[in-house]
């Protein structure tokens, strides 16, 4: 792969992932005053999960949904789910904010999502041309 087309896919996943982090945020943040933090996380993330799912296929890697690339996103983002709770607790147990907490987790967790989505949308091309 070129790495004008690997820095183009970078670029429209941080597009892609601003507004994911932006909506998942956005959730977080009206129901934290009015349920617990983890569920609040949790309940952003998954609406998130939906939007990020759409636009990382067709926008970002330029692919179809199909099953099988959903499955390898899914499962891609059930082990980012684990970091970023684990990250956002961790950050509340050292004091960081609740309401700057989940800043910190997503400074973390972006780069890593990129690098597992990223896998799972060419290894899936790659396998099922």
């Amino acid at each position: 792969m070129d790495k004008k087309k690997t820095f183009g896919e970078l670029i429209r996943f941080g597009i892609v992932g601003v507004l994911a982090v932006a909506i998942h945020y956005a959730i977080y943040w009206l129901l934290q005053y009015w349920i617990d933090l983890n569920v609040a996380f949790t309940i952003g993330y998954i609406i998130s999960f939906f939007a990020n799912y759409y636009l990382s296929a067709h926008f970002t890697f330029r692919e179809k949904t199909s099953t099988r690339n959903g499955a390898g996103f899914a499962g891609a983002h059930i082990f980012n789910y684990f970091l970023q709770l684990g990250l956002f607790n961790f950050f509340l147990w050292v004091g960081v904010h609740r309401i700057l907490a989940p800043f910190a987790v997503f400074c973390i967790s972006v780069p890593v999502n990129f690098l597992v989505v990223r896998f799972v949308f060419k290894h899936f091309k790659k396998h099922n041309p």
